[in-house]
């Protein structure tokens, strides 16, 4: 196998771990099945391995496909990198991106970088969905998305954005009347504030001990139940109980006195993290890739999300 069947082949076999199919890569591509089951057969016989396990209903990675993928994306990536250092001297940026993200992620982070981005590049549009569930970003046609959470291993490319820090907040009227929980057993005599998953799932509250320990707290007897995570922190400041929110959205409102942190030291702030998700970078138009790159470097900026731990003591109830 010659260098550009190779360089086919291996194009033809990311692209068809992406796609999760043959047809599928096929489309992307711009060649027919039988080109890219070629592709990939011929491939596998010059490394002497099978790279795919092939089924009437799937296919899956074998365990040397796994490894040729890691190994393949890194080399497609310094390609693209190549390339990318010279037409984005002569390419304008132009066209629409399609972005999927959080409503209030969305409200409160990108919508305001949003004016310099259509400044700097005039001839691009943007289409952006506010929505929590969780998207097929190819299959719904998305060029790329702003998800939150605990972030699963997939075939897409995720970008971190930030840490999302969780912490337990309540405004100085409800601490007023109602005190302030030195421990996580005092928040069982408290009005809590929690979310709600739209499967009615609630999102839990975890505590770590001096041994190391951790304890989950007992939601069921909540006073409020939310699903729109912003919602948890209007809730807080109007004064209804003691909430778990993200640090991002309750830091305006740390800082002008709306919010105080409890039980700071004892609740566990999560392994959350905010990533910028996208197919692989191989397919990427300079149209998208100019706007994950101008957001990533807003996001970097943004000091509501990077907030350090350790400064939130300033804000803690007495």
């Amino acid at each position: 196998m010659d260098l550009s069947q190779r360089t086919r082949a291996i194009l033809s076999f990311v692209q068809t771990t992406e796609a999760g199919s043959f047809a599928g890569a096929a489309r992307g591509l711009g060649i027919s099945t039988a080109a890219v089951s070629k592709n990939v057969a011929g491939l596998e016989k010059a490394l002497g391995v099978r790279l795919i396990n092939r089924t009437t209903r799937q296919l899956k990675l074998t365990e040397e496909g796994q490894a040729f993928l890691k190994q393949a994306r890194i080399a497609l990536d310094a390609l693209d990198a190549a390339v990318d250092a010279v037409a984005a001297k002569r390419v304008e940026i132009s066209g629409q991106v399609r972005i999927s993200t959080s409503a209030g992620f969305g409200r409160d982070h990108l919508m305001p970088a949003l004016p310099r981005l259509m400044a700097r590049y005039p001839a691009l549009s943007v289409e952006i969905d506010f929505d929590d569930r969780l998207i097929d970003l190819v299959g719904d046609g998305y060029d790329l998305a702003l998800r939150g959470g605990q972030i699963a291993d997939s075939a897409l490319v995720a970008r971190p954005v930030c840490h999302l820090s969780m912490v337990l907040v309540a405004s100085p009227d409800y601490l007023a009347r109602h005190g302030v929980p030195r421990a996580p057993q005092d928040l069982q005599t408290h009005r809590l504030i929690v979310r709600r998953f739209l499967g009615g799932k609630a999102a839990p509250w975890h505590f770590r001990w001096d041994d190391g320990a951790i304890s989950t707290l007992d939601l069921s007897t909540a006073s409020v139940s939310l699903s729109a995570p912003e919602t948890l922190t209007q809730a807080a400041c109007m004064g209804m109980g003691v909430a778990q929110v993200g640090v991002h959205h309750a830091w305006a409102h740390l800082k002008a006195g709306r919010l105080k942190t409890v039980l700071l030291g004892m609740h566990d702030p999560g392994g959350y993290e905010m990533v910028i998700q996208y197919p692989h970078r191989a397919l990427v138009a300079p149209r998208v890739k100019a706007t994950i790159d101008y957001l990533l470097d807003v996001f970097a900026r943004d000091e509501a999300l990077h907030v350090p731990l350790a400064s939130l003591q300033a804000f803690a109830a007495e």
